[in-house]
C-alpha cells in the first residue's frame, strides 16, 4: 500500500502550506488568528463570547444584541470602525446578522464577513 506523502512547509510553498492549514481551522482558531493580527496592527477589538451556563450556552446580551457580528474593531491612529463576522467551512450568515451587516454598513461602518481563505484579504483591509 503506497503512503500519501507528508505535506510540509519544505513539500510546498510557504504560502501554500500557510493556506493549508488555514483551511483546517476551527472557527474559535481562526478568531485567535484575527484577533491576534488586528491586536499586532494597532486596533482595539471587542469579541463577545459565549459562556457555558446550567442552561447550556448563552451569550449574555440585552437589547438587540442578538446575531451582532463578531468583532467589533477600533483603529484611532487610522480613524477607522469595522466590524466582521468570521465563518468557517460553508457557514454563511443568518438572517440577523445579514439585518446587523446591512444596518452598520448604512450607518457607515466598515463590514467584513471573512473566511480563512480570505487571509491575504484581511491583512490588507487590517493594515
Amino acid at each position: 500500500m503506497k503512503k500519501t506523502p507528508t505535506i510540509t512547509a519544505q513539500t510546498i510553498s510557504t504560502e501554500e502550506y500557510q493556506a493549508l492549514v488555514r483551511s483546517r481551522w476551527s472557527e474559535a482558531q481562526f478568531t485567535r488568528a484575527v484577533i491576534a493580527l488586528a491586536q499586532r496592527l494597532g486596533w482595539k477589538v471587542l469579541h463577545v463570547r459565549p459562556a457555558r451556563t446550567a442552561r447550556g450556552w448563552r451569550t449574555p446580551v440585552q437589547g438587540d444584541g442578538r446575531g451582532f457580528l463578531d468583532l467589533f474593531l477600533v483603529h484611532r491612529g487610522q480613524g477607522r470602525c469595522a466590524v466582521a463576522e468570521l465563518k468557517v467551512g460553508r457557514n454563511r450568515l443568518t438572517p440577523s446578522q445579514t439585518a446587523w451587516r446591512e444596518d452598520l454598513h448604512a450607518c457607515g461602518l466598515e463590514t467584513y464577513v471573512w473566511y480563512p481563505r480570505d487571509w491575504a484579504t484581511i491583512e490588507k483591509v487590517l493594515a
